[in-house]
C-alpha cells in the first residue's frame, strides 16, 4: 500500500473491506455492546459503516484499490454523520443496526464510487448505510440489541476512507486511512 497511512499490507489474495470507522468513544461503546449481544466476531471488527462489503481481491489488485480510495477521498469533504436509534433488515436479513440519520447522502455517493474503482462488487441487497449492531443472532439477542439503542444518539464528524483487510483469521487490520479530502 503506498497511499494513505498504512498499518498493514495488504497480502495478495486477501479479503478486504472498506468503510467510515466509528470514532471513540462510541466505537468501542458500540463494539461492547455487540459483543455482549452474543457476537463474539465483533472483537475482531472494528466499528465502522460499510462502504464495500468484505470481498476477496486477486493479486495485484490490493494496490490499485489503494490508489482508487486516495482518488474517491480526495474528492469529498469530510461530512457530519448523526447515528440515532436502531433498525432492522428483518425478515429478509437478520441483522439489527443503529441508522445513520444523517449523512447518508455522502455515504451513499461514496460507496458509489468505491465500487466503480478495480473492485466492482456486486451487493446482494440496495446500499443502506447503518452501524451493525447483531447479526445472525438468536431472536432474543436481535430483540434486546434493538430495543436496547432505541433512544441511542452520537455524532461524529466523517473525515477518512478506510481499507481493511483479512487473511483468513477473521481480524479486521487497518490497512491505509484515505482522508477525505475534497471540497
Amino acid at each position: 500500500m503506498t497511499s494513505g497511512s498504512s498499518s498493514d499490507p495488504v497480502v495478495d489474495p486477501a479479503v478486504v473491506g472498506v468503510a467510515i470507522p466509528v470514532p471513540e468513544p462510541w466505537g468501542a461503546h458500540l463494539q461492547r455492546l455487540r459483543i455482549g449481544y452474543g457476537e463474539e466476531r465483533a472483537a475482531r471488527i472494528p466499528t465502522h459503516i460499510t462502504l464495500l462489503p468484505p470481498t476477496e481481491v486477486t493479486p495485484g489488485v490490493a494496490d490499485e484499490l489503494d490508489a482508487h480510495l486516495s482518488r474517491v477521498a480526495a474528492s469529498h469533504a469530510p461530512f457530519e454523520v448523526l447515528l440515532r436509534g436502531t433498525g432492522t433488515f428483518r425478515p429478509v436479513s437478520d441483522v439489527v443496526f443503529v441508522q445513520v440519520a444523517k449523512g447518508v447522502a455522502s455515504c451513499e455517493r461514496i460507496e458509489q464510487e468505491v465500487r466503480s474503482g478495480p473492485v466492482r462488487r456486486r451487493v446482494d441487497f440496495p446500499y443502506h448505510p447503518h452501524v451493525t449492531l447483531a447479526h445472525d443472532l438468536p431472536a432474543p439477542a436481535m430483540d434486546r440489541a434493538f430495543s436496547d439503542l432505541a433512544a441511542f444518539s452520537c455524532t461524529f464528524t466523517a473525515d477518512v476512507v478506510r481499507l481493511y483487510a483479512h487473511d483468513g483469521d477473521g481480524m479486521w487490520r487497518t490497512c491505509a486511512d484515505h482522508p477525505l479530502t475534497g471540497g
